[in-house]
């Protein structure tokens, strides 16, 4: 039998489709006991992991081949290259980003894959919402209603008029070129594996990583999508900001990437003095975002608590993509969405 072992408490239904890809496929589900008290509620796989005992988890790995779950908060202290359970053989992962998965573990033999594609939909959608809302002026209409103030002079404008550029054109960053694209706009990307620039189906132009500069130059909205990696951990700086800034028409920054991809002090600082006229963030350098955080009080940018990937069928799309991996896996077929260790995705 190949044990399988899910580390966040998952629905007996799901449980069952997992059970049901493969008769030689044995499902241990953690944490069942919390179901009935979260019935009812939304809750990422992290946040139900998150309340599962350390040690539960680390004991289920022993015994366990394959892990449904996430790789986050506690759970790279559970297992290192020099501590791999011993049955212990791929790591489906509840989310996109690999950023906490030690590359050595890869090397060391343990396979890792991810959902690459089940957050593009709702974080584009994001993107999009708070781009109009920037456009159409809420911030300050917000400020307004809660003090009762009818004001008219605050003047809409059309997000078709504007250039976005997004940097990173994986699964996520791609729908975000894709809906900008299709509501009007002018659309740049940066592209890792691009070195020669051209437009592709979903941006105008395609550009390498070498020129950054030109598409924060001239885009009304940066759009980070990249995952975290070594080339890519504070890209955005307080020189880049000040690139921004340049533009006759100031340009606003919205990140669903990491936070560790932007220079947060340096962002406090270009938004505290206009040097970019606002920004959207769901990711931060420290989640939770301390209540102390300048950001909080920046009545130019519209803060989310990392929700910007989720939807209320995360775990059955989650569930999904892992049941056609466990197929593959149990056929001796390749993976889809295997990590590079090297790449960091």
């Amino acid at each position: 039998m190949t044990r399988v072992v899910v580390t966040f408490a998952l629905d007996p239904e799901l449980a069952d489709r997992i059970r049901a890809v493969d008769p030689r496929v044995e499902v241990s589900v953690l944490g069942q006991d919390l179901l009935d008290a979260l019935r009812g509620k939304r809750r990422f796989p992290s946040e139900l992991q998150a309340a599962t005992p350390l040690d539960e988890i680390r004991s289920a790995l022993d015994e366990a081949e394959v892990m449904f779950g996430f790789w986050s908060g506690a759970m790279p202290s559970l297992v290192g290259p020099d501590d791999l359970p011993g049955a212990l053989r791929w790591v489906q992962l509840t989310s996109a980003g690999a950023d906490r998965v030690d590359p050595d573990l890869i090397r060391a033999g343990l396979t890792f894959t991810n959902v690459s594609g089940l957050h593009a939909t709702p974080i584009a959608e994001y993107v999009l919402t708070y781009m109009l809302m920037f456009e159409k002026g809420w911030p300050a209409l917000a400020r307004n209603q809660a003090a009762g103030v009818y004001d008219r002079m605050v003047m809409p404008r059309n997000l078709s008029d504007r250039t976005v550029g997004v940097v990173g054109m994986g699964a996520i960053g791609r729908e975000c070129a894709r809906l900008a694209k299709a509501i009007g706009c002018r659309v740049l990307a940066i592209r890792r594996s691009v070195t020669e620039r051209g437009p592709d189906d979903v941006a105008d132009e395609v550009l390498p990583p070498r020129d950054l500069d030109e598409l924060l130059t001239e885009s009304d909205y940066v759009v980070l999508a990249m995952p975290l990696t070594g080339e890519t951990r504070g890209m955005i700086g307080a020189e880049q900001l000040r690139t921004m800034g340049a533009r006759d028409d100031r340009s606003y920054l919205i990140n669903i990437a990491r936070g560790e991809v932007v220079d947060e002090p340096a962002l406090i600082e270009a938004l505290r003095e206009g040097v970019i006229a606002g920004a959207a963030l769901d990711v931060f350098y420290q989640e939770p975002l301390p209540p102390d955080s300048p950001l909080w009080e920046l009545d130019n940018v519209i803060l989310t608590p990392h929700i910007s990937g989720g939807n209320e069928n995360y775990n059955e799309v989650a569930t999904s993509i892992f049941c056609d991996n466990l197929r593959r896996y149990m056929a001796g077929e390749s993976l889809r969405n295997i990590i590079d260790p090297d790449r960091g995705y």
